[in-house]
């Protein structure tokens, strides 16, 4: 089996975890910075390439009364950069950063200055929910 990447992809940043070789556990990668975005496109692509992925799990934020809003459609339009090399694959995402910030300030974690750690979790729990349900 292949590695899996998710993705949390925000306005800012993008957070980035990988699936283990066995399709059970995501670990954290990395958190990017959206713009440039011809770079954060690369920077993906090269993380892609340096580990055999096939496979890119975005997390989709739907509405809370599961619509897709402007952020839905932005990451939809992101993703569209890779539909050629990878298969994509949407997960609802409602709510993992409020889970995210959960976890990280049970664990001691002081997210609030260092925002990125949100989006890493986001990742990490966005993959986590596919592999659980595949």
């Amino acid at each position: 089996m292949d590695k899996i990447l998710g993705l949390d992809i925000g306005k800012k940043r993008i957070g980035i975890a990988m699936s283990d070789i066995m399709g059970l556990i995501a670990h954290p990668v990395e958190t990017i910075d959206r713009e440039p975005e011809h770079k954060a496109i690369a920077k993906i692509k090269e993380i892609c390439n340096n580990n055999n992925i096939k496979k890119i799990v975005a997390g989709l934020p739907k509405n809370m009364n599961n619509t897709l809003g402007t952020q839905a459609q932005d990451c939809i339009n992101f993703t569209e950069n890779f539909k050629n090399e990878y298969e994509i694959i949407f997960e609802d995402e409602r709510l993992t950063s409020k889970q995210a910030e959960f976890i990280l300030a049970q664990t001691g974690h002081k997210y609030t200055k260092d925002k990125k750690l949100v989006d890493l979790k986001s990742a990490c729990l966005i993959l986590q929910q596919y592999l659980d349900r595949k």
